[in-house]
This record gives structure tokens, sequence and C-alpha cells, in this order.
């Protein structure tokens, strides 16, 4: 099942694309099934801005039954989209220190996996006895940085990963991500590449964090290594961007806490038999969530439809695949599947970026059909 452990205490919100409604509307899972909040928001965004949100859901507000959530994973109903339409869709980089040692592995490879074994025997002694348990823009991670310098090791990607300043990027447009069951793509030009499993943070436009989910940012190392300029190009494809299944709001029962100590794990499995299993300790993070929450969105830099932000991922797969030292990369129909008991399961099957549908509905479209619909 996609939900979690303790579903039946959580309080779950995102989207769907309703056949009856005729179009995407917010809603609250409650007893496994989707209640459609329009009477209370149009739109997702504009529900996470409601103030005291959680005691508000809980009083059992009024709303639509549209089915039960196997109905709408079975498309019976519906689908379920990704629990997020007119927010921004950004993402932290460079985040944990594992991932750090690969991201400075793909700038010294140059985008070429065959060189990525040979250096990351080179480096990893030295980078990644210096790199475990800093804090990022600590006094000791300054200290770390000069002498990796001294040594003439030092790269942007530890600039941002242990500096003063978090990696902030655009993972995806607004409206574009894909929700679970959906399939997720990747460029066809790539052949190094691999899923980011993470935790996404809800967060309103004042800045509060008022929930969270799953997110699978699919990244292409080869695009990215070759040029860090390169960066909205290894990030942003067409379906290259999936979150869900729902926002978990933060409650009595579930807070910042629980994210702060959630084990993030990650299955992949290949048509061809391939097997490859992972985890993230949350635990393990270079900064800490409330910190890359106001890098984000501070005074002077807003969003005012509020934002989904994922927090990194210290899994940076190296099991070969396509032969020895050639490391990991996907093979269209792998299905993989993000999870941790807090949050539920967020599963995807991949295929290329274009032969994936296309995204042609936006935020024209949503407007257009909120209004035939009478809700805006």
């Amino acid at each position: 099942m996609i939900l979690p452990a303790d579903a039946s205490n959580a309080l779950l919100v995102g989207r769907v694309w309703s056949k009856a409604a005729g179009g995407p509307c917010p809603v609250l899972l409650s007893n496994g099934r989707i209640l459609d909040l329009s009477s209370m928001a149009p739109t997702l965004s504009a529900l996470l801005e409601i103030d005291d949100l959680a005691r508000k859901l809980q009083s059992s507000p009024s709303s639509l039954d549209l089915g039960s959530l196997e109905d709408f994973l079975s498309g019976a109903t519906g689908q379920l989209l990704a629990p997020a339409d007119l927010q921004a869709i950004k993402a932290a980089g460079v985040t944990f220190a594992d991932s750090m040692l690969e991201r400075v592995i793909e700038e010294q490879a140059k985008g070429d996996p065959l060189r990525a074994q040979e250096i990351r025997g080179r480096l990893a002694p030295v980078l990644g006895d210096n790199l475990k348990g800093l804090v990022a823009g600590s006094d000791k991670a300054a200290e770390v940085k000069r002498l990796l310098q001294d040594m003439g090791l030092w790269s942007q990607y530890l600039e941002v990963g242990i500096g003063p300043d978090a990696e902030i990027f655009t993972k995806a447009q607004p409206m574009s991500s894909m929700g679970c069951g959906a399939n997720v793509g990747i460029h066809p030009k790539s052949d190094w590449n691999n899923p980011e499993p993470e935790v996404v943070l809800a967060i309103t436009s004042k800045g509060e964090i008022i929930g969270a989910t799953l997110g699978n940012d699919v990244n292409l190392r080869d695009f990215e290594g070759r040029s860090a300029l390169l960066l909205s190009k290894a990030k942003d494809n067409n379906a290259s961007c999936s979150i869900g299944p729902f926002i978990r709001l933060f409650d009595g029962r579930f807070t910042i806490d629980d994210v702060k100590s959630a084990e993030i794990s990650l299955s992949v499995k290949g048509e061809d038999g391939f097997e490859m299993i992972g985890s993230s300790h949350m635990q393990a993070i270079s900064r800490s969530p409330e910190d890359l929450a106001s890098q984000l969105l501070n005074r002077n830099h807003q969003y005012p439809d509020g934002a989904l932000l994922f927090l990194g991922t210290m899994f940076a797969p190296v099991k070969d695949r396509r032969g020895k030292g050639l490391g990991f990369t996907h093979e269209i129909g792998d299905v993989v599947e993000i999870s941790t008991p807090t949050l539920g399961r967020l599963i995807n099957r991949v295929e290329y970026s274009d032969t994936c549908p296309e995204w042609t509905f936006g935020i024209t479209a949503l407007m257009r059909n909120l209004a035939q619909r009478g809700l805006m």
C-alpha cells in the first residue's frame, strides 16, 4: 500500500484528477476515501495557505466524497496527481556528505562513468573522512575548506555543501510534477542517471513549514558532470520530477522532528532482473530543514503561492549495471519505489522523457478549468 503505516492517524492532503468533477481537485484522504476540498479552496496551494489548516481539517469539514483511493489508483474514477499545483518546485542540492563526494566525482569525471570508479577510489579516503558529520557554515567547515583548498581538492560542490550558502535550484515548473503511479522521464541522450529519493517540505508563502511528502529528483549525472551550467537540463525535463503520494500535515502526531529522524528507503527493480536497494538517514543531513527553508524563502525571495522544497539525498547509487566499473544507470521499465513509514510510498516507472505524455495542462488551463466549474 502507498499510505503511511499509521494512515488512520495521519492528515493527508493531495490532488486528484476527478472524472466526476471534470478536473483537478484538492483532496483529503479519510478512511480510504478521497474527499473533495474544493469548497474550502480551489487549488492545493490556496488550501495550504489557510490558517490553522490541520485543526480545521480535523473538525471534519463538509466535503464531497469522490470515491475510494483504490478507484483512483486503478483509474476508474480518475487519477492521483502530484500534491502540488501553483507552488514553486524547488530543490536543495549537495546536502549530505556522500552526495557531496559523488558530485565532486561527477565534476572530475566530466560526465564519463568509466572514470568515476578510479576517481572515487582516489578521493573517497580524503574527502569522506573530512566531510562526515560537518555542519554546513560552521567554523569547523571553514577549517575543512582551507585544508581541502591547500590540498587542491576544493570544488564548487563542496562550496555549497559545507559553505554558508545552500544550493537552491528550480527542479520543475508549477503543475509539471508527476504523481504516484505515473511514469517518470529520463532524457534519451543520457547514459548515466539515477533516482534521488528525498523528503519534500510543504512551505507556505509566509515561510511556515506545514507538512512533508516524498519526491524523486530524477537526475542526469552525465549532463551535470559535463558542466554545472547544464543543471537545468540535468534536472528539468518532461516528467522528470515526481512527488507524493500525499502531503502529510504537521499535527500533534507528526512534526518536523519526525522528518529529521526519517529513514528514506529506495528500491529499483528492472525488467532485466536488476535490483538495487538503499537508504538515506535524514539525521546525516548537513543543514537543518528549517535552515534550507529559510534560505529558500525570505525577505530577499518570496513565493506568493508557496513552495515545495526537496531536501536532498545522500544516496548516489554506484552498483554496477551495464558492466564492471560503469556504476548505476536507469533502464527503461525500471520501477522506482521511495518510502518511509511516516509518509508512505512513492512509486513510478521509468520511461524516456520524449515518450512520456507531453505536459499540456499548465496554469492557464487550470484557471480556465476552475472557471468553467464555477470555482473562480
